[in-house]
């Protein structure tokens, strides 16, 4: 049953881990990203090097912007990447393609060269130069957008790391000699270069590994949610009083009467603007509690080999033994439900609730609940697609076969505080937008306390459980189901 690269080619767990890469998924994305910081923090050379050479080209894009207006020609080659879907690692909620690095990132780029970036490379402040100051600024300017740009300035790294392990751990036959555009930037010439690798390869594209020790989960380490989280902190520690005060007179100005959080935060980010020194200390401060960096970054690929890769491989080897659950077959309602009606035989009843706990909590995020159905899903020779943004909101998924036979499913929790809203509007406008008749909401829930909630919810919406809502009882406790209860 195949779902990730050491199964599609035969290569041991083993191995990849004592390579130190990451054992990514061929089914979907496993939302984890590099982080640049780690490759600044690292005591080996190599790392720091490509740290370097990404200030280096930040360096040479402020001087090319320096000299005047830059051809859109130019911007598209220089600034605009698409994204490194070969490494199989982000946040796309079915297989692996992403948006890429679009006009607002190299608007964002290409503006800030002669502000936050003035004095790239020359610090004064902080140790190092770092690509993340884009985002600590920016709307719109997130994890993904520097971890894409990131992966795109190493790709060359990556491309050789691959090839070396595929060389002593990849049957020949499964590779490939393939040339890989913007591997590799001549200053000389000021253009990207192709160059050729032998890589691993499946169904008409390469696959790239990544190595753990330089990829995270959820935030980078430096990052907005921090900056702005602990700006009065950043802001008192400014060093020399008067610049502080100036500081704190032009933020309180910033803030408009009844201010609300957005307000706040919108104060933040213009006063940062003004006052880049604060980003600089902020900066500094991660950068002496790197350790931190690496620790953490650890735990969460930990854990997320943990959810997506062990408790995964475990649920589809039960859900394979039941036979049935993979070779369904009738119209692709019944088939949806069919399948879901099995998940929730193993979640309840032959201790599959165990597979959603992890140190003994239960999965926090629908999203990760969803990615868990996907990679489970995956033998179905249905189209099985997450509906991203299809103008009324996302879905999780929607099976077809055709456009006479379409079924909708989406996984919820219970806990989920807009879950009463959503059941009673979400599924109907759904319905409206895909032209289809038929969907399946399928609701876990792990407590009681849920599990009351639930009731109360499905009672004052007059619902019941039925084939179009499916409950699953994943609490910890071995008690009656969410349909038993009712």
């Amino acid at each position: 049953m195949n779902i990730y690269f050491s199964d599609y080619f035969d290569v041991e767990k083993e191995d990849l881990e004592k390579y130190g890469a990451f054992n990514i998924s061929l089914i979907n994305d496993l939302p984890v990203f590099i982080d640049p910081f780690l490759l600044f923090n690292s005591d080996k050379e190599e790392y720091q090097k490509l740290h370097q050479e990404i200030i280096d080209y930040i360096t040479f894009l402020r001087e090319v912007s320096e000299e005047g207006e830059i051809s859109k020609g130019l911007v598209k080659h220089w600034f605009l990447f698409p994204e490194v879907k070969q490494n199989w690692l982000g946040y796309s909620k079915v297989g692996n393609v992403g948006s890429g690095l679009g006009p607002k990132f190299a608007t964002a780029l290409n503006d800030n060269l002669s502000t936050i970036f003035n004095d790239f490379g020359a610090e004064k402040i902080t140790k190092s130069s770092h690509l993340e100051k884009l985002c600590l600024i920016k709307d719109g300017v997130g994890k993904d957008s520097i971890s894409d740009f990131t992966t795109n300035l190493i790709k060359g790294f990556i491309c050789e790391y691959t090839a070396q392990f595929a060389k002593e751990y990849v049957d020949d036959s499964r590779c490939r000699t393939v040339h890989v555009k913007h591997a590799q930037f001549n200053y000389e010439t000021r253009t990207w270069m192709s160059k050729k690798y032998k890589l691993p390869f499946i169904d008409g594209d390469f696959v790239l590994l990544t190595p753990k020790d330089i990829l995270t989960k959820d935030e980078a380490w430096i990052n907005k949610h921090d900056i702005i989280g602990d700006f009065d902190e950043i802001a008192g520690s400014i060093p020399n009083i008067e610049l502080r005060a100036q500081i704190n007179d032009y933020f309180l100005r910033q803030i408009p009467d009844n201010a609300n959080k957005r307000d706040m935060n919108q104060a933040i980010s213009r006063t940062l603007l003004k006052f880049p020194e604060l980003i600089d200390h902020y900066i500094r401060y991660k950068e002496d509690h790197g350790n931190e960096a690496v620790a953490l970054s650890e735990a969460k690929v930990k854990e997320t080999e943990a959810v997506f890769i062990r408790q995964v491989t475990n649920l589809v080897e039960i859900l394979r033994a039941q036979r049935e659950f993979y070779s369904q077959k009738g119209d692709t309602f019944e088939e949806a439900y069919n399948r879901a009606k099995f998940l929730k035989q193993v979640i309840e009843n032959n201790d599959g609730y165990r597979l959603f706990y992890i140190k003994g909590q239960p999965v926090k995020r629908e999203s990760d609940l969803q990615l868990i159905f996907r990679l489970t899903w995956y033998a179905a020779e249905d189209d099985v697609n997450a509906e991203v943004n299809n103008g009324r909101g996302p879905v999780d998924y929607k099976i077809s076969r055709g456009s006479k036979d379409s079924t909708l499913v989406e996984f919820k929790l219970a806990g989920n505080s807009k879950l009463k809203q959503n059941l009673a509007k979400q599924v109907e406008i759904y319905k409206a937008a895909n032209q289809t008749k038929k969907s399946i909401k399928v609701i876990l829930y792990f407590t009681d306390s849920e599990l009351t909630k639930l009731i109360k919810t499905m009672k004052d919406l007059e619902l019941k459980e039925s084939k179009e809502l499916v409950l699953i009882d994943a609490r910890a406790t071995n008690k009656p189901s969410g349909s038993n209860a009712m």
